[in-house]
């Protein structure tokens, strides 16, 4: 009966190992609607091809690659042998342990796609997740999970603190500061310091919270899949909630002490953060444990996104790196701290906190600072040698632009709805016809400059009509928008107004494709920005906008000019107007 009963359970949890696998791939669609969410509108369709290349990309490298040096025989145990077992004995391969730890990888490389969000060429990241999957990952995990020599040394990493998270985490922070930040990020005063940090809101909390539930159902697979009984699943599904619990209510009772209300985002960043730190010792460690796990995690994750902005001036749209590499860490130091022995399955790790002394601490300080070390060097050298071939980053225009519409030539992710996105305008390509031959502003004629950026002004007023005040509305393409802000602050002007209009021009649309499809485009996004100037004189801001405007095209911009007292008069009637000049 026993020997019935144990074969019993050996298919029942071989079959459970499976339906984690299928969970922990479930988690893609949690990332991809977090990121999705936690930024713009403009770049949501280019997250969901990253987040879906993640895993497509991931697979074909792990196949021939990436699995041998993960479960190879150990060369040294530094390394696995590569083997392509899977063609060549299909029969007797481990085909339930490949899927596994498919997904686990898939999840290593997708961790990366947040921090880098909104500016990395898509031909970059898809060498970079190759280079992740086949490589970097494989080799540290070997280390851990495949009999390499952390784990002969009693390193515990149960479900991924370090060899996933972590990793992907560092792999995060160092693209990050490679690419730099998004345009508008920080701001630098006159002196070239950065004097404010500015926020970019994520277009769709709703999808960004279905992304955060979607993970945490997701980690019940990512830390459970691996257990053998019934005792030790249910001890880890206690921890992997309680953990996430905490560190969620935490992060939102600081929030709401610090900054007078409850942060929304951030605690949704918390949850993640718990998950994220219960990984590794959610075997091993008890409720009281989990506790205290999640409740730092949940400082931690406020700490780091801070730390980012105001410290390190890198630019995380996600908070990938205050999540996945700190609470990583935290995760993997935990299991030195916490490791109990009433944990079911646990016979022989005990941590400092339950009486085990420093023994288990040092070995996982060990381990986190070799895997991090090995990160950090790899990565590096990866990301250098992707910008040297390809670029990282894409220009300001594609930038400002978004790159739904630069890097896939999707018009918008949500065609059909009405989204005012500052940047998320249609591409515009110009018509051969209107190249002026001059693209310096500096070496172009007056003729030129007139032609491209045409000034319009009305007759001046007699001189007891003028108050001396003029408008200014200018007609532009929206990716000069950030410039020409910049151009009139430096002049003078502190004020202006911005509205998004359509419009048809010499300029030709884009033929973006949906489904192989050219998609029409007959009217054009631009901007209209509308000034008032009275001391400021009218000419100099002509000469300062269309020095701003011009690329050498006709139609970079249009300028017109009316009388303040002109406008007056015609909105308030003949009888109001002199009234309103005895007010003013």
């Amino acid at each position: 009966m026993e020997d019935i009963m144990s074969m019993v359970n050996s298919e029942v949890f071989g079959v459970w190992f499976l339906i984690g696998a299928a969970l922990v791939f479930w988690m893609q669609a949690g990332f991809a609607m977090v990121e999705a969410g936690f930024t713009r509108a403009k770049n949501t369709g280019n997250i969901i091809m990253k987040n879906l290349m993640d895993f497509c990309i991931g697979t074909c490298v792990f196949v021939p690659l990436g699995f041998g040096l993960l479960f190879g025989e150990s060369l040294g145990g530094f390394i696995g042998r590569p083997s392509l077992s899977i063609f060549a004995d299909y029969h007797n391969f481990d085909w339930s342990n490949f899927v596994f730890n498919l997904v686990f990888c898939a999840t290593t490389a997708t961790i990366v796609s947040g921090a880098m969000a909104e500016r990395t060429r898509f031909i970059s990241y898809c060498v970079y997740s190759a280079v992740i999957s086949a490589l970097i990952y494989p080799i540290e995990a070997h280390w851990i999970w495949g009999g390499g020599w952390l784990s002969s040394l009693g390193f515990h990493d149960f479900a991924g603190s370090c060899a996933i998270h972590m990793v992907g985490g560092i792999s995060a922070l160092i693209g990050a500061k490679m690419l730099g930040p998004r345009i508008g990020k920080f701001v630098r005063g006159k002196d070239g310091k950065i004097t404010r940090v500015n926020a970019f809101p994520g277009h769709n909390l709703a999808i960004g919270a279905l992304g955060v539930f979607i993970l945490w159902l997701g980690w019940y697979g990512f830390n459970g899949a691996a257990c053998t009984s019934v005792e030790q699943l249910g001890s880890v599904f206690l921890t992997t909630t309680v953990a996430p619990a905490v560190a969620t209510v935490v992060t939102m009772i600081f929030t709401w002490v610090k900054y007078g209300k409850p942060d929304v985002s951030m605690s949704l960043n918390a949850s993640l953060a718990g998950l994220v730190a219960i990984t590794a010792p959610c075997d091993v460690t008890d409720a009281f444990g989990a506790i205290i796990i999640g409740a730092v995690a949940g400082l931690l994750v406020v700490f780091g996104v801070w730390f980012l902005d105001e410290k390190l001036r890198i630019d995380d749209p996600v908070g990938a790196v205050a999540v996945h590499m700190m609470n990583g860490i935290w995760g993997t130091i935990a299991v030195g701290l916490f490791a109990t022995t009433s944990a079911p399955g646990n016979d022989s790790l005990t941590g400092l906190f339950y009486g085990g002394g420093v023994k288990l601490l040092g070995i996982q300080l060990l381990g986190f600072a070799s895997v991090a070390l090995w990160t950090a060097l790899t990565i590096t050298l990866a990301y250098s040698v992707i910008k040297k071939i390809f670029g990282l980053r894409v220009t300001e225009e594609e930038e400002i632009t978004g790159l739904d519409a630069t890097e896939h030539g999707l018009a918008s992710a949500y065609s059909g709805f009405s989204i005012m996105d500052v940047s998320n305008t249609l591409v515009v390509s110009e018509n051969e016809n209107t190249d002026l031959g001059t693209h310096d502003y500096a070496d172009a004629s007056n003729a030129q400059k007139n032609a491209a950026v045409k000034v319009v002004s009305e007759a001046p007023l007699a001189p007891e009509f003028d108050s001396g005040m003029h408008k200014v509305s200018i007609i532009c393409k929206l990716s000069r928008f950030d410039a020409l802000k910049r151009a009139l602050n430096d002049l003078g002007v502190t004020g202006m107004t911005m509205t998004q209009v359509m419009g048809c021009g010499i300029q030709k649309g884009s033929g973006e494709r949906y489904r192989g499809v050219e998609v029409d485009a007959t009217l054009l996004p631009k901007i209209k920005v509308e000034v008032i100037v009275s001391k400021i004189p009218v000419d100099k801001v002509i000469e300062t906008v269309k020095r701003v405007l011009y690329t050498g095209h006709i139609g970079d911009g249009k300028i017109f000019i009316y009388n303040v007292s002109r406008v007056v008069k015609v909105r308030t009637g003949e009888e109001d107007y002199n009234a309103l000049q005895d007010v003013e």
